[in-house]
């Protein structure tokens, strides 16, 4: 089992930064990638970023590229999320997740992801 919670959401003007946090527990952090998802409203899911359990491979998706940063500290046992150059169409629900079978690579799917958060709401005002 293993238990993820995001911290850092809020409210930020366009161009703005925000940071999330996804603090985990239960596994050995290290052993596992981790990824960040979201959902707008009336919207699918979609992936974000993923980091490999040693920070050594990272993906994005091609809208957050440039501007979003993912990575990790696995002495915390948390993952990270640098948003910078907010947009409004940033604005969504951001879940971070665990993969616990990842054989190096992070996977961009939903659906290898083994463990969810609850989410944090971002909301980017123009």
């Amino acid at each position: 089992q293993v238990q993820l919670v995001e911290s850092g959401g809020g409210l930020v003007q366009a161009g703005g930064s925000l940071r999330l946090s996804c603090a985990a527990s239960g596994r050995t952090f290290s052993s596992y990638a981790m990824g960040w998802f979201r959902q707008a409203p009336g919207k699918e899911r979609e992936f974000v970023a993923s980091i490999s359990w040693s920070g050594g491979n990272i993906y994005y998706a091609g809208s957050v590229k440039g501007r979003f940063t993912i990575f990790r500290d696995n002495a915390k046992n948390t993952v990270y999320l640098q948003m910078n150059s907010l947009k409004p169409e940033d604005t969504a629900v951001y879940y971070c997740a665990a993969d616990l079978h990842s054989s190096g690579l992070p996977s961009r799917s939903i659906r290898e992801y083994d463990y969810w958060g609850e989410g944090t709401q971002v909301t980017v005002s123009s």
